[in-house]
Order: C-alpha cells, then sequence, then structure tokens
C-alpha cells in the first residue's frame, strides 16, 4: 500500500551538461579561463562523470604549470586509460568547437556551481529522511549534523577574489573618518573598562578573547558587566551562554549592576526600601537592552556554535559570551 511518507521521486538530479561542455571548452581555449574556472570549481561539481574526469585531467596540467589543451588533455587521459570513456578525441575537439566565446565563462561557471549546490542539498535532505526513519538515531542529533552540512555546504559557495586598492582604501578611509567623527579611541565593541579599551581599541569581529582566573575571582561578573555596558550604552547586541548559572540568577545579577544595589541584600530579602525602588526603576532600561540568554546546562560546542548562527541571523547580535568553557561537552577525543 502506497502512503505519502513512501512517494519516491524519480525526477533527474539538478543538472546542465550544457554548461558543464562550455565551462570544458572555455578551459580548452583559454588559459583566463582556466584560471577563472579553477578558482570556483572542483571535479565533484561536474555532474557527468566524463566532465568529471576531463576537469581533473586540466586541474593535473595546470599544477604542474604545462600547456592544457586538447592534445595535453587527450594524452593525460590515455595514460589514465580514460580517453575512450569520456568520448575520445573527438569528443575534446568538438567541445573547443561548441563554444563560440570564452568571454562568458564565468557566467558558465556559476550555473554548474549552481547545479552542483542544489544537488548536494538533494543529498543532504535524502540523507535526512533516511536517518530520521532510523529508531536509534536522536532527534538532535540529526538536527545538528543536518545544520553543519547545510553551512559547509553555504561555506563551499563563498570564495574571496582580489580587490583593487583603491577600492580598499576608500572602504577604509571611510573607518577612520567614522573613527574620528567620534573622537578616536574605541573602534569596536567597547568593554566598559577604561584601560582595557584604551589598550584593545574594544572587541572587534572575529576576535576570541578568554577571561582568565582562580574561582570567585568574578570572572562571570566581569563578562556580565561587559555585556550589559555593550548592550545598554552602546546598544550591542549580545548572546550569553550560561553554562553555570541559571538565566533568572543572571538577570537578577544584571539587574542588581545597573541599580547598583548589592544583589546579597537582594537575595537575602534586606535591601533598603528606597533601594527596592531604585531596583524597581531599572527593569524598564534592562528590558529594552538586546541581551539575549541561554542557560542549557553542558551544551556542547556543536549546539553552541549552532544557536550562536542562529541568534546572529535572528537578532543581530556583535558579541557572544560563553560562561565558561570547562563546562562545555565534547567528543571524548577533543575534551
Amino acid at each position: 500500500m502506497e502512503t505519502n511518507n513512501q512517494i519516491t521521486t524519480l525526477k533527474a538530479p539538478p543538472q546542465s551538461l550544457e554548461a558543464e561542455a562550455a565551462v570544458l571548452g572555455a578551459m580548452l581555449s583559454s588559459r583566463e579561463a582556466v584560471s577563472i574556472s579553477l578558482q570556483w570549481l572542483k571535479p565533484d561539481h561536474f555532474y557527468k562523470t566524463g566532465h568529471q574526469k576531463i576537469f581533473s585531467a586540466m586541474l593535473k596540467l595546470f599544477n604542474d604549470n604545462e600547456q592544457i589543451d586538447t592534445i595535453s588533455v587527450s594524452d593525460i587521459l590515455k595514460k589514465q586509460k580514460a580517453l575512450e570513456s569520456v568520448g575520445g578525441a573527438y569528443f575534446l575537439t568538438g567541445l573547443v568547437e561548441s563554444i563560440p566565446t570564452t568571454a562568458n565563462v564565468e557566467s558558465y561557471v556559476k550555473i554548474v556551481l549552481e547545479k552542483s549546490l542544489l544537488r548536494q542539498l538533494i543529498k543532504v535532505a535524502q540523507n535526512l529522511s533516511n536517518e530520521a526513519y532510523d529508531d536509534h538515531r536522536k532527534a538532535e542529533d540529526i538536527l545538528d549534523r543536518v545544520e553543519r552540512s547545510i553551512f559547509s555546504i553555504t561555506q563551499s559557495g563563498l570564495r574571496g577574489g582580489f580587490q583593487p586598492i583603491n577600492k580598499i582604501l576608500h572602504e577604509s578611509f571611510e573607518q577612520l573618518d567614522s573613527i574620528a567623527s567620534k573622537g578616536g579611541g574605541v573602534i569596536g565593541v567597547p568593554s566598559g573598562l577604561t584601560d582595557l579599551d584604551e589598550v584593545t581599541a574594544g572587541f572587534h569581529p572575529g576576535d576570541l578573547i578568554v577571561i582568565a582566573g582562580r574561582p570567585s575571582m568574578g570572572k562571570t561578573a566581569l563578562a556580565l558587566n561587559i555585556a550589559r555596558n555593550a548592550a545598554i550604552e552602546h546598544k550591542t547586541g549580545i548572546g550569553f551562554f550560561s553554562l553555570e548559572m541559571a538565566n533568572n540568577q543572571l538577570a537578577m545579577r544584571l539587574l542588581c549592576t545597573e541599580a547598583k544595589v548589592d544583589s546579597h541584600l537582594v537575595r537575602t530579602g534586606n535591601l533598603p526600601r528606597n533601594q527596592w525602588v531604585n531596583l524597581s526603576t531599572n527593569v524598564g532600561t534592562l528590558a529594552e537592552a538586546p541581551i539575549y540568554l541561554d542557560d542549557t546546562p553542558g551544551i556542547s560546542v556543536l549546539e553552541l556554535r549552532a544557536k550562536a548562527r542562529r541568534i546572529k541571523a535572528r537578532k543581530d547580535v556583535g558579541l557572544i559570551i560563553v560562561d565558561y568553557l570547562q563546562l562545555m561537552q565534547g567528543p571524548v577525543s577533543e575534551n
């Protein structure tokens, strides 16, 4: 009996043999086309096995700094006993003759890459389906693997490249102008500690900052102060992972810091009445701060990374804080 859960698609995977042939033909005709294509493509980006072999042969010739043309590629394939399987020397000649111009090679490359990315997504979806039917798999583990796979696919489609220095200088000068308009000094996310900010000029994208110290020396208090200053004073989104304290405890400590009251007196109920009023007054200020707390105990590195990507995408977070690293879970070999 057929059900909706058992429907299997027989569609051919996304591919463009025409674009693949156009890329190969351009590479056989132009050294520049070779450079453009190799910047973006790998053999497995091609759908047709014969095209993969031809591209691999050209890649070998390029790495050996040898001329790439129909004769040299034929020779490589012949040595690999793969010439006939790709269509023979006549097929290589046909690739060159079928490409009217090499000027559009970048467009052909993008088509090949696009189809390859779609095939990779289909493969991830198929693996997801197979694992979801496996009773021995945990949903959390499956979701984590799928997210990592999709992120890997996304990253594989990103490539840097040369930029003219005039463009870079223009962007750099705009940044310098912005710094000057602020009076100089801190250009990153401020910590709120004047002496530290003078040395670091703030925390910058890509920075990894480790707060180290013996137990009960105030590491969490320092991290919370940095979070509070960045979020309230400078409107920077904060993602705070707490593996030791619950969210409500963190929120109360932040509130006490903002209201400048003794958190111990709050916990014991001995806070003077006039300071309770001050505490209530500052609730609104803290409630509007872009601070996002996660108190998942024993969170794994992979789960934290996935959550960090999500909160960054949804809330424009500029600083991630983890309190603290030793409590995180990871594979035994990586602990």
